[in-house]
C-alpha cells in the first residue's frame, strides 16, 4: 500500500495506471517507469490515447532515486505483493488503511472524517500540492496528464498566484 500511495502522490496517476506500472519494460498491459531516463510512461505500449490521456512525465529526483533502488532490488512492478507479483486490487488494503488512519488519529485525540477518501484522492492531493508549491497550470496539466481547463477550474484557486494580477490591478490607485 505504501508504494501505491507514494506513486499516487508523486505522479498523480490514476489507480489502474499505478497498478499496471512496470519497471523499465514497456508492456501492452501497463505503463512503465524508465529508471534510466527518469520518465514515467503511463500508457501501455500500443494503447490508443483516450480522454484519460496517460501522457509521459519526468519524475522528480527524490522519487526517481527511490524507484531506481526498487528496480535494482529486482522489482518488476511499482506495486507488487511480497511474492513479487503485480497487485491487481487494493480494495481490501485501502479499506484497512482508512481504518488504521482513523485509529491512529483517534489515539492522538483527533477526529477525522475520511468519508469519500478514495485512491483517486491521491491525484487531487498531488495536483493541489504542486499548485500550492508554485507549479504553473500549464506544467501541472502536462505533468499530471490533465487538461488545462480542469486544472484551472478545479484546482486553480490553490495556486499562490491565483488571481494575483487582477488583485494587483485592483489595488493600484488611479
Amino acid at each position: 500500500m505504501a508504494d501505491f500511495i507514494l506513486h499516487g502522490l508523486y505522479t498523480g496517476s490514476r489507480k489502474a495506471t499505478i497498478l499496471g506500472m512496470h519497471f523499465d519494460t514497456p508492456s501492452i498491459v501497463g505503463g512503465h517507469v524508465d529508471t534510466e531516463q527518469g520518465i514515467l510512461y503511463r500508457k501501455p505500449q500500443g494503447k490508443r490515447e483516450t480522454l484519460k490521456r496517460q501522457r509521459p512525465a519526468r519524475l522528480p529526483a527524490r522519487y526517481l532515486a527511490y524507484l531506481r533502488i526498487q528496480a535494482r532490488n529486482g522489482r518488476k512492478y511499482v506495486v507488487e505483493d511480497y511474492k513479487g507479483r503485480r497487485v491487481g486490487s487494493i480494495k481490501n488494503s485501502w479499506s484497512s488503511a482508512i481504518v488504521l488512519a482513523r485509529e491512529l488519529a483517534a489515539a492522538k485525540g483527533i477526529d477525522i472524517d475520511l468519508t469519500g477518501v478514495t485512491p483517486h484522492t491521491l491525484k487531487h492531493t498531488a495536483i493541489t500540492w504542486a499548485l500550492q508549491k508554485g507549479a504553473t497550470t500549464w506544467d501541472a496539466a502536462g505533468y499530471f496528464s490533465t487538461s488545462i481547463d480542469t486544472i484551472e477550474r478545479v484546482y486553480g484557486h490553490h495556486s499562490p498566484d491565483f488571481q494575483k494580477t487582477a488583485v494587483d490591478a485592483m489595488n493600484r490607485r488611479s
